[in-house]
C-alpha cells in the first residue's frame, strides 16, 4: 500500500474554507496525484480539507472523499493548544518537549509534571487509538511495542487522506512510532504538502517507510508561490 497524507490548501479559518490560492493549490496537488493514481480518498470533516480533496476526486473520477471526524483539527486544537498556539510552537514548551526528562518518558511524555495538569494524554491516546483502528481496517494491525504492522489482508491500493497540520503531528507520530514531542518539534508541513508512505510486505509484517515528506513540487510545477504559512521560505 502507498499512503498519501496531504495537508489542506491555504485556508480561511473563519468561516472554514479555502482562499482562492488554496483552491489553486488543491488543483495542483490533484494533478500530481493523478499521475500516481489514487484508489480511495479520505478527508477530515473540516470544510477546508474537504474542499482540498474535491479536485482530486473529480480529476480521478472517484466518489467524494469519505469523511473522518477523528481527523478534524478542532479536536486537536482544543486539547493541544497553549496560549493560542500549538503546544510545540511555544518556545518554552518546545524546549521542555526536548528536555532529557521528557525524552526519557518516550510515548508517555504527557506524564511529566509540567504537562500532567493539561490532560494532553487523553487527546494523544484518542488519536493513536483512532489511527490504529483506521489502518487496521486497511489491513495493517499496529503493534506499538515493536513498531511493526501485522498485515492482515493484502492491500495494493493507493490511499489519500486530506487533513491538517496540527492533527498531522499526532497522526504521523502514531503511524511512524516517533514520540509526539520529537515529531512535532522536528518536522513540519506546508499547505498541500504531500507525504508519501510505503507499507512494504516484509513476510507478513510491515514497517512504514517515508518516501517523501511534505513535498510541494506540484506548486513549483504550476508556477504557484511556495510559501509556508504565507511566508516565503528558501
Amino acid at each position: 500500500m502507498l499512503f498519501f497524507y496531504v495537508r489542506h490548501g491555504d485556508p480561511i479559518y473563519d468561516p472554514d474554507s479555502l482562499t482562492p490560492l488554496g483552491h489553486r493549490q488543491a488543483e495542483a496537488v490533484a494533478k500530481r496525484l493523478a499521475l500516481y493514481g489514487i484508489d480511495k480518498v479520505y478527508s477530515s470533516t473540516s470544510t477546508r480539507a474537504i474542499q482540498t480533496s474535491q479536485p482530486t476526486c473529480e480529476l480521478l473520477r472517484l466518489p467524494e472523499a469519505e469523511q473522518l471526524d477523528f481527523a478534524n483539527e478542532n479536536h486537536a486544537w482544543d486539547a493541544l493548544s497553549y496560549k493560542h498556539y500549538w503546544l510545540f510552537e511555544v518556545s518554552e514548551m518546545a524546549e521542555l518537549l526536548n528536555s532529557r526528562e521528557v525524552r526519557d518518558l518516550g510515548f508517555r511524555w504527557y506524564e511529566h509534571p509540567e504537562f500532567a495538569e493539561f490532560g494532553y494524554g487523553k487527546e494523544i491516546n484518542r488519536v493513536y487509538d483512532a489511527v490504529d483502528d483506521f489502518f487496521a481496517k486497511l489491513g495493517y494491525e499496529h503493534d506499538r511495542y515493536t513498531g511493526k504492522y501485522k498485515i492482515t489482508k493484502k492491500n495494493d491500493q493507493r490511499i489519500a487522506l486530506f487533513a491538517h497540520f496540527g492533527f498531522g503531528m499526532e497522526f504521523m507520530s502514531c503511524l511512524l512510532d516517533i514520540p509526539y514531542p520529537q515529531y512535532s518539534t522536528h518536522f513540519d508541513m506546508c499547505h498541500t504538502g504531500m507525504t508519501v508512505i510505503e507499507f512494504p510486505d516484509n513476510g507478513g509484517f510491515s514497517i512504514p517507510k517515508v518516501l517523501t515528506l511534505s513535498s510541494d513540487s506540484h506548486l513549483y510545477r504550476e508556477g504557484l508561490p511556495t510559501k509556508y504559512n504565507r511566508e516565503f521560505y528558501f
